[in-house]
């Protein structure tokens, strides 16, 4: 690129970005404000063979990602083509959106789309799949990726008419198919799967829910892993070793074996750390694991305990020693609830934004008052107070949503997030009372009580109901089958 090392990396937002460009400021302003954050190279034109210019511009879309916009232009030929790419880091999670088009609303079709390199376009419908390395990374609409998807495949028809005239005809015949899509005459389903994580389909609706559209995270397979760059080569075993089992080590530092062994060398201050600190479990187990920022191999340390008023659980933690990535998760233990749980809580003082609450990854969280709602999986598992959970939810709302924010957003769209805002700091400073409601289909979540007794406190309300059809198949419990289990466990009784 044209800056040099000692300069470093020039990151600039997109209002300064086009103010450069263009040379808006007055005659008062530096030079160096002004320099363009452009940077050309010549590269070869794959049209012509000769050689163009490729423009790079380093910059940051709004509460989103920061990105790397490459447009190339041939002056021979007049090839010109353009593509995105992440300069952030890889997402801890992948993604995948589910976008329902409904037949003749050609406004859904014009949804900004961010793919990236890595990320993989289906449409059930038609059978359709764009593999990542087909469409490189860019910055769209759903419209706008059907049409290029024609526009390529259409490219060599003269030359398949030649050689293969029945797949030709085929290819004809698929291609009406979908321009039909693309110009809104037929229904059908837009996914946007991305391992990486740096995909996103805009919602119009933000921070309420779209019901049109939905978003699953899931963990990456060592598959994904290695097609992003990372593990690339599988773990082996040495002849004649077995793969190493869960192992499970003293808990060292704190947990009742560090104090007898304390107690036993008569040192208070290792007594005071070890008893006095927290309640910790006898030993804690380990597992390999892998980094979800670098993916290198790393190790997920774990322990069951069990929470008062709750049920038992799995705190599980991660540390990666060679990028720093730390992350820590609770998991329900045990069996299966029979049916799931919906938590009601009534916040009307500070006492209430204090109470402890654990999130599961299958539960969904409501704030009626403030039109706020989130489907089940977002966030992942935590443990917080009911302040950070509404702390975290917007910031993630921010995040994800940058193109509500940006400075090419239409102006009601920016003042219905700011009006989102505005409300939002009244119910945390607590002008008027406002309600939480966490709804779990496996009743793996929770909110303290105020109260040694649930019944005595009159804010908080648990209650339990069947779960549907649609709920099950989601969790998958609908195909599970435990029968042989359940035989061979009478069997050894």
């Amino acid at each position: 690129m044209a800056s040099s090392g000692d300069e470093g990396r020039v990151v600039v937002d997109l209002r300064s970005a086009a103010e450069s460009a263009t040379g808006a400021g007055d005659g008062a302003v530096d030079e160096e404000a002004h320099a363009t954050p452009l940077h050309e190279i010549e590269s070869l034109c794959m049209r012509c063979g000769e050689n163009g210019i490729t423009r790079l511009l380093l910059t940051l879309i709004p509460h989103f990602r920061e990105v790397v916009l490459m447009a190339f232009e041939c002056p021979h030929c007049g090839e010109r083509n353009n593509e995105i790419q992440f300069a952030g880091q890889l997402q801890p999670k992948g993604c995948c959106y589910k976008l329902e088009i409904p037949s003749g609303q050609s406004e859904v079709l014009n949804r900004q789309v961010v793919k990236s390199d890595s990320a993989t376009i289906k449409i059930p419908e038609l059978d359709f799949e764009i593999p990542p390395e087909a469409q490189r990374g860019t910055l769209s609409t759903v419209e706008g990726i059907i049409m290029r998807a024609v526009d390529e495949l259409q490219a060599l028809q003269d030359e398949r008419k030649k050689v293969d005239p029945q797949k030709a005809e085929a290819i004809d015949q698929f291609l009406l198919k979908l321009k039909s899509l693309g110009s809104g005459q037929a229904a059908f389903t837009f996914i946007l799967d991305d391992p990486a994580g740096n995909s996103f389909i805009e919602n119009p609706h933000a921070p309420s829910s779209d019901p049109l559209l939905s978003v699953r995270f899931y963990e990456r397979t060592r598959e994904q892993q290695a097609a992003l760059g990372f593990l690339a080569e599988p773990p082996t075993e040495q002849a004649g070793e077995a793969a190493l089992p869960v192992s499970a080590v003293p808990h060292g530092s704190v947990g009742a074996v560090a104090g007898r062994r304390a107690i036993a060398q008569g040192n208070p201050d290792e007594v005071a750390s070890a008893l006095c600190k927290y309640s910790a479990p006898e030993e804690v187990d380990t597992l390999p694991s892998t980094c979800g920022a670098c993916g290198t191999e790393c190790v997920t340390r774990f322990f069951a305990t069990k929470i008062p008023y709750f049920r038992e659980v799995i705190v599980m933690a991660t540390t990666c020693d060679m990028c720093g990535y730390r992350n820590s998760e609770l998991k329900p233990g045990g069996e299966i609830p029979a049916n799931g749980k919906k938590i009601t809580l009534r916040v009307q003082n500070v006492k209430d934004l204090t109470r402890d609450v654990i999130k599961s990854d299958s539960a969904s969280v409501k704030v009626p008052e403030l039109e706020l709602e989130l489907t089940s999986g977002t966030l992942g598992g935590m443990v917080t107070t009911v302040e950070g959970l509404i702390v975290k939810i917007c910031e993630a709302l921010e995040r994800i949503h940058g193109f509500q924010l940006g400075d090419s957003t239409i102006e009601w769209k920016k003042k219905k997030w700011q009006d989102f805002k505005e409300r939002l700091s009244k119910l945390l400073s607590l002008q008027e009372p406002w309600t939480l409601i966490i709804d779990d289909g496996l009743a793996a979540s929770f909110v303290a009580p105020a109260t040694d007794s649930l019944d005595d406190d009159s804010q908080l309300t648990m209650e339990e109901y069947q779960r549907s059809w649609e709920q099950n198949e989601e969790l998958g419990l609908n195909d599970m089958d435990t029968s042989s289990a359940d035989i061979a466990y009478n069997t050894s009784t």
